[in-house]
C-alpha cells in the first residue's frame, strides 16, 4: 500500500490521480491533499478518500471546509506552513506535485528533502528554478518522475535501469505539441481571439490557464525548458514538433537511427498511473489505442513567427540564471491579464517580450533569488500592461 500526498487535489491532474486511486485501493491510499479554493470539491474528496491531513490555501476555505467535513477525523488547516508539512509526512511514499504555476516549489522541495517519490506535474518548479531542484534531487537521491505526458513519454522512451531511466546513446529528444486551437490560424484572426476561444484545447481537458499556454504555444516552451532540466540536454537538443493528434506524445532519437516513441489515447491517467506505479504498470480504464481507427498521423514544423513564445523559452534557458523565472512570472501575469480581456492574445507574448529582456538577469545560488527575481518581475509586468509599453 502506498500513501499518496495529492497537492493540486481539485485541478485536472489532481481528479485524475485520484481516479486511478479509486480504480486502485488495495495499492493507493490517499494520506493527505491540498487546494487552493475549492471548498466543495474538497469536501467531496474528503467524505470519499477520508484522508489524514487536508491544506486549504486561505483561513476562510479552511473554515469551511471544516463545517462540511464536522463529522469526519480530518486535520484541516492552511497556508505554505502547513503545505510543506503534508509533503513531507512520514506514512507519506508519493507526492503528486500538481499545484500550477510558481506556488508549488516550496512543498514539492520538502517532498525531495524527505526522500519521497515525487510525481511531477508542475513544471513551474523546473522552469524557475531546474539546476537548484535537480540538485536537491540528486542530494536526496529522490525519485523524479515526469507526469507531464511528454515528459513521461520521453522516460517510458529511455532505457531503465532499477533507479530510474537513463540518457544513453541519445541522438535527440523529439518533444510534440498538439498546436492547440489556433493551429491553423492566420496572426489577423489570432489578433481577435477569446479567452473562451482559448480555453478549448482540442484534444485535453484542462485548466484555464495550462489552456491559454497551450494556445500560444508558451507551455511548450516551459516543457522544452522542463525536459532540459529533466534529461540534461539543452535546446539544440530538442526538437518540438507539432503533431495535431495527439497519440505520439514523444519520441527519442537515438545515435543509430532508431526512434523509439510513446503513443495512446490523449488522457492524462496513462502518464499518473506509470509514474504511481514505475517500474510497473496497472489498468487505467483508458480506451486502448486504434490505429486503424485513427488511420492517419500528421507532424509539422512550429510557426515561430505566429507562437513566439517557444523560441523565448529557448532563448531565456540560454540567458540562464533569473531568466527562466522571469519568463514564467511574466507569462502568469500576461495570461491573467488576457484572461480579465486587459490585452489581446498575441499581447501575451509581446509582454513576455518586453518583460524578459527589461529586467536584469542575476546567476541562481538560492531560491531567494528566484522568489526576488518573480515578485521583481510580477511588478514590472503589471507596469508593462497598464502602461501599454509591449
Amino acid at each position: 500500500m502506498q500513501g499518496i500526498c495529492l497537492l493540486g487535489a481539485t485541478g485536472s491532474i489532481g481528479q485524475s490521480t485520484l481516479d486511478v486511486i479509486a480504480q486502485h485501493p488495495d495499492q493507493f491510499k490517499l494520506v493527505s491533499a491540498s487546494a487552493h479554493s475549492s471548498v466543495k470539491k474538497m469536501a467531496e474528496i474528503c467524505h470519499r478518500f477520508l484522508p489524514e491531513q487536508v491544506v486549504m490555501g486561505s483561513a476562510d476555505a479552511c473554515d469551511e471546509l471544516r463545517e462540511l467535513c464536522s463529522g469526519l477525523d480530518i486535520s484541516i488547516e492552511w497556508g505554505d506552513q502547513a503545505l510543506e508539512s503534508i509533503a513531507a509526512l512520514d506514512g507519506i511514499d508519493q507526492v503528486m506535485a500538481a499545484i500550477m504555476g510558481f506556488a508549488g516549489l516550496k512543498p514539492t522541495l520538502s517532498a525531495i528533502r524527505a526522500g519521497k517519490r515525487i510525481l511531477l506535474a508542475n513544471k513551474e518548479s523546473l522552469v524557475t528554478a531546474g539546476q537548484l531542484f535537480m540538485n536537491e534531487v540528486k542530494k536526496h537521491d529522490a525519485v523524479l518522475l515526469p507526469i507531464d505526458s511528454e515528459h513521461n513519454a520521453i522516460y517510458q522512451s529511455l532505457p531503465q535501469t532499477a533507479t530510474g531511466a537513463v540518457k544513453k546513446d541519445v541522438a535527440k529528444i523529439i518533444l510534440t505539441a498538439s498546436g492547440g486551437p489556433f493551429r491553423c490560424w492566420s496572426l489577423e484572426d489570432m489578433e481577435k481571439v477569446t479567452p473562451e476561444q482559448a480555453c478549448k484545447h482540442p484534444n485535453w481537458s484542462m485548466g484555464q490557464k495550462i489552456s491559454i499556454d497551450s494556445a500560444s504555444l508558451m507551455n511548450k516552451g516551459l516543457e522544452l525548458i522542463e525536459a532540459c532540466w529533466l534529461f540534461d540536454v539543452t535546446p539544440d537538443e530538442v526538437e518540438v514538433v507539432v503533431h495535431p493528434e495527439s497519440i505520439v506524445h514523444s519520441m527519442v532519437s537515438y545515435l543509430d537511427g532508431s526512434v523509439i516513441a510513446q503513443m495512446g489515447n490523449p488522457d492524462m491517467k496513462i502518464p499518473i498511473a506509470y509514474g504511481m506505479t514505475w517500474p510497473n504498470r496497472v489498468t487505467t480504464q483508458v480506451a486502448p489505442l486504434n490505429l486503424v481507427e485513427i488511420g492517419c498521423l500528421n507532424f509539422e514544423a512550429p510557426d515561430l513567427q505566429r507562437f513566439p513564445n517557444l523560441d523565448l523559452a529557448a532563448k531565456a534557458w540560454y540567458l540562464g540564471g533569473t531568466a527562466m523565472a522571469i519568463l514564467n512570472a511574466a507569462n502568469e501575469v500576461a495570461v491573467a491579464a488576457f484572461l480579465e480581456n486587459k490585452i489581446g492574445f498575441l499581447d501575451i507574448a509581446r509582454v513576455n517580450k518586453r518583460v524578459l529582456f527589461g529586467m536584469t538577469v542575476d546567476p541562481v545560488d538560492s531560491l531567494d533569488v528566484v522568489f526576488q527575481a518573480d515578485l521583481a518581475t510580477r511588478e514590472f509586468a503589471h507596469h508593462v500592461i497598464d502602461q501599454g509599453d509591449f
